[in-house]
């Protein structure tokens, strides 16, 4: 038999017989969705460029191996990322558009606005292998939380009750520590919410005496702000930043709370019932300017006769 006829029976049998079935959670990609579905989407989407004939072809059997592990993954990663593949033997013209040159190749495409451009994919070929290396992907590509002002019982209940920790900061009240203060304290905890943007924490700031049955709640209260806790609202637990509240203080405290291992114990919720977090006052947001202290206005006393007063035309004596 010629090698050509060999090719064009291996052909038509791949095309029959495909390397992914339509009960798979793989999305079959082509010119005229791919566009649509990967590079106008803000999904993470990881692509396979496979020749069918691989998976028959005695010599190739990359795509074949592949295609269990590609299947796996995809429905391990529904919802999360998005698994296609592109029959390259057929939309050669897309192949070539991310040169694809061998099979099967792997193209990453982030999150967000596509720029046209897409990564190589160097991971494992194993399912694990590959969700694994797209979950880091997307955690990577997550923005970071923003720290918010706790002003409603909502803020705090969203930002504390699903998450594995929440990071609350007690800030300075305005007069004491002024808007380029407290900017400067809010551009130091953003970044540490971007540094651990992967941990999918809460972030919360709150001025001093603002909500006292919450600093009673965990312990702080009356005196040395900043300060800073970490709530486990599923434990009902807390644990305080006993270093400065300074870059290298809470690094070191999100270092110890990242690893699992503290300095200093958990310790139960005061005065909230289990699996409850502290009442909040609702109150209005920080409007971003300086604090001024309330104007007293100057009391007249030029017509307030400060002599001894009289009774019945007779002057009061104190005797000494």
């Amino acid at each position: 038999m010629h090698l050509s006829l060999l090719f064009v029976i291996i052909g038509f049998i791949a095309s029959t017989y495909g390397l992914y079935s339509s009960t798979d959670d793989v999305i079959e990609l082509n010119p005229s969705n791919f566009d649509h579905l990967v590079m106008q989407s803000s999904d993470i989407w990881f692509v396979e460029f496979y020749a069918p004939w691989c998976g028959l072809a005695p010599w190739c059997g990359h795509c074949k191996n592949l295609a269990p592990e590609w299947a796996r993954a995809a429905t391990e990663l529904k919802g999360k990322v998005k698994l296609g593949v592109v029959d390259a033997t057929v939309h050669t013209q897309l192949a070539q558009r991310y040169g694809v040159q061998g099979f099967p190749t792997i193209k990453f495409f982030p999150a967000g606005k596509k720029d046209g451009q897409a990564d190589d994919y160097d991971g494992g070929r194993s399912s694990n292998d590959i969700v694994a290396w797209a979950l880091d992907k997307s955690q990577a590509n997550v923005p970071a939380p923003d720290v918010l002002e706790i002003t409603t019982q909502t803020v705090l209940d969203d930002s504390c009750a699903e998450k594995q920790l929440c990071i609350i900061s007690f800030l300075p009240n305005i007069l004491d520590c002024q808007s380029e203060c407290r900017n400067e304290h809010l551009t130091m905890l953003k970044s540490f919410a971007e540094s651990y943007k992967r941990n999918r924490w809460g972030w919360l700031w709150v001025e001093a005496f603002r909500q006292p049955k919450l600093e009673e709640t965990v312990g702080i209260g009356g005196f040395g702000y900043p300060a800073q806790v970490a709530i486990n609202a599923r434990k009902g637990k807390y644990v305080v930043l006993k270093g400065a509240f300074s870059q290298t203080g809470i690094s070191g405290f999100l270092k110890e709370l990242s690893a699992g291992r503290l300095t200093s114990p958990l310790v139960p919720l005061t005065g909230v019932a289990e699996g409850k977090l502290p009442t909040i006052v609702d109150s209005e947001p920080w409007d971003g300017q300086d604090g001024k202290l309330d104007f007293v206005e100057d009391i007249d006393l030029s017509d307030v006769n400060l002599d001894d007063e009289e009774d019945d035309g007779k002057t009061k004596k104190v005797e000494l």
